[in-house]
């Protein structure tokens, strides 16, 4: 009995309601600009992580003889060509060891291309100015009516996101023409393997067949560090558009 009279009591003294307190508070806007001096004994402390930092940014990996940038060509443009082929390139061997299966296809978006790579060297900083982000790679795996609804979603935004594995040919009214996963086309009864980031994978970009992915594999692997890779990898790195997204033009047969 008393031991409930003295659970009865606390729990009656923790319902009971705290005193509360009006308090003022005032403040003001303190704009930092360039009148305000720094601290020595702050900057003294930064410095020698910041000075490391700058030189791993400023490491060259790679060279390339052109400047690639987005929208260089009507279809598909060099940095995004050279996005998604890095993604197989490096993508597949990892996915291969995990499930004995390789990455038929690549699919990013042309808002994740953060920057263009000027002509002349290549840096770790240039991998950072691409991908500031922390996507990392994730491999879907797609039926064939999914892999249609891909080509759909492709059909109409014109060829503006970074693709590798796909080949694609318009009409001349801008219509699907011609759809090859790996040189072939699509088969009914077969999977596809396709490579793209986590945030596209949950349906970003509207992307939405890619929520419809019956099993979504995680490499792991953040697209910057494969970047990152793919640059230490090559010593000159000299891309183009070529025909993975292409158009025919109105003298040619539909």
């Amino acid at each position: 009995m008393r031991i409930l009279i003295f659970l009865l009591g606390i729990s009656l003294f923790s319902c009971q309601s705290p005193d509360l307190k009006k308090v003022k508070t005032t403040g003001k806007q303190v704009e930092i600009n360039k009148q305000i001096e720094s601290d020595q004994e702050i900057e003294d402390f930064v410095k020698p992580y910041r000075d490391k930092i700058a030189d791993e940014l400023n490491t060259v990996y790679s060279y390339t003889p052109n400047s690639m940038y987005k929208n260089d060509s009507p279809y598909n443009f060099a940095i995004a060509n050279m996005m998604a082929d890095a993604v197989i390139e490096l993508g597949s061997p990892v996915y291969e060891k995990r499930t004995n299966n390789q990455i038929d296809a690549v699919l990013l978006n042309f808002g994740g291309i953060r920057s263009g790579i000027d002509k002349g060297d290549i840096t770790m900083r240039t991998a950072y100015n691409i991908m500031p982000f922390e996507n990392e790679i994730v491999v879907a795996e797609l039926s064939a009516k999914e892999m249609k609804e891909l080509a759909d979603y492709l059909v109409k935004s014109k060829g503006k996101h970074p693709i590798s594995g796909l080949k694609i040919q318009l009409n001349s009214d801008g219509k699907l023409a011609s759809y090859e996963v790996q040189g072939d086309k699509i088969n009914d009864d077969q999977t596809y393997h396709v490579a793209t980031s986590d945030y596209l994978v949950t349906g970003g970009d509207h992307m939405n067949f890619f929520k419809k992915a019956k099993k979504v594999t995680v490499l792991d692997y953040k697209l910057r560090c494969l970047l990152v890779d793919y640059f230490k990898s090559k010593d000159t790195i000299d891309i183009s558009s070529d025909d993975r997204f292409t158009q025919k033009n109105k003298h040619e047969k539909k």
